[in-house]
């Protein structure tokens, strides 16, 4: 999720929680008031008409008009001691509208001149009352709809403009390449997080450009400077062997030590293939046949481990699967995963290479699955830890695939290690 989408997610759900306790408070505070002010409407109504009764007895006799009612109890003197005044609401029939009205009721007490205690009861229609409150609250809940979506498209819009050095930022580290030229930073903002950002990831990047160039420079140096003694090594081994003076004992020795510089070539080149691989230093691609690939290579392996007497079954596709990438490295990863499959295979055992036009899949027997999580790391070496294996090959495979966005995968099935590369 984009920091915009979640930074306007979060305030925008603390702004409607907000706003709807805000409105449920505004709106309980009206209804309130209102209350208040009916009650007081209906004390002061009701010492008016105990005024009017106190002087004039008729007024006892009368029960008021359509908008409000009120009717006089006689109470003893000791319910008129102990009255006290309440509030509530009820209805009322109204015999012109043949139907029950809501009205507001408000009970009191007062005393005769001639020492009668009467209890009011005062009734007054709430209907306009209820009315306001009904359109109070559409009102109520209009403001805040209106309320609500103008802040959040405010703030969406302030958002967006706050956010745009982010975006350039980030749209221009996106850009960065291992080996390339850092490109000159162009966001200008007031923001003082930003600049600082921007100025760390520019100097961060100049750094990185600079350790991947010395990076570079160190393995091709390194893998020049150790293939020479290497070599010389191997010579002297050679020159030594050819000496008739030595024993078989000593020939074996410098056979096994021949044997193992040989070994420290291959892993020399092998790593330093790797870091130009990771290091993207392989540029130039084309398309390339991954069938015309294994056409060239399989007879030529079949014949190389041709003692192991492998069955090998070549299936194709109705079309090639062709490749846009380096074609060297094709090359080398096409080789790796058959030479894998058949160095690794048992004797009088299968080899099934099968090409769709978006797949490789190379089968071969075996007997113990291998781990799926080190499979592909460096120096992963199979059960039965080949000698002439450097423990390289799948690693190479495996970056080759990733830097073309390739999928290399393995899994155990039916007795046979797969190994599939297909095209994302």
């Amino acid at each position: 999720m984009k920091l915009l989408h979640y930074t306007y997610r979060k305030l925008s759900l603390w702004l409607l929680g907000l706003m709807a306790v805000w409105g449920i408070l505004f709106y309980y505070t009206i209804i309130y008031e209102v209350m208040d002010e009916t009650d007081d409407t209906l004390e002061n109504y009701a010492q008016i008409i105990i005024n009017n009764a106190l002087y004039d007895a008729s007024v006892l006799e009368t029960e008021g008009n359509l908008m409000s009612f009120y009717y006089f109890h006689p109470i003893s003197v000791e319910e008129g001691e102990n009255y006290r005044d309440t509030f509530y609401d009820s209805y009322v029939y109204v015999e012109s509208e043949d139907e029950n009205e809501p009205v507001r009721v408000y009970r009191t007490a007062f005393r005769m001149p001639g020492g009668q205690f009467y209890e009011l009861e005062l009734m007054i229609s709430t209907l306009e009352r209820d009315d306001m409150v009904r359109a109070m609250f559409w009102y109520l809940v209009a403001l805040f709809v209106l309320f609500l979506c103008c802040t959040t498209v405010g703030i969406r819009l302030i958002l967006r403009k706050i956010f745009k050095p982010l975006n350039r930022l980030v749209e221009w580290l996106q850009h960065l390449h291992p080996g390339t030229e850092v490109p000159p930073i162009d966001n200008m903002t007031d923001i003082r997080e930003f600049r600082v950002l921007g100025d760390v990831a520019y100097n961060m990047a100049q750094r990185s450009r600079k350790a991947y160039e010395e990076q570079k420079q160190f393995i091709e140096n390194a893998s020049h400077e150790l293939q020479t003694p290497l070599a010389i090594a191997r010579g002297k081994l050679e020159l030594m062997a050819e000496n008739e003076t030595l024993t078989e004992v000593q020939l074996q020795e410098l056979d096994a030590i021949y044997s193992t510089l040989g070994r420290a070539v291959k892993l020399n080149k092998a790593l330093l293939l790797l870091s130009r691989i990771e290091n993207g230093q392989y540029t130039e691609a084309e398309d390339v046949s991954v069938d015309d690939i294994l056409d060239e290579l399989l007879p030529d392996l079949t014949d190389i481990y041709e003692h192991k007497h492998i069955v090998l079954e070549r299936i194709k596709g109705k079309a090639p699967f062709i490749i846009h990438a380096n074609a060297s490295l094709v090359h080398i990863l096409v080789t790796n995963l058959v030479k894998n499959a058949m160095l690794h295979n048992k004797e009088n055992g299968w080899l099934k290479v099968e090409t769709t036009p978006i797949s490789l899949v190379v089968r071969n027997s075996g007997d113990t699955p291998l781990d799926e999580q080190k499979l592909f790391h460096r120096f992963a070496h199979s059960v039965d830890r080949k000698k002439e294996s450097t423990g390289l090959g799948l690693a190479i495979s495996f970056a080759i695939a990733s830097n073309y966005s390739l999928n290399l995968t393995y899994r155990w099935e039916e007795n046979m290690h797969v190994f599939s590369l297909v095209k994302e």
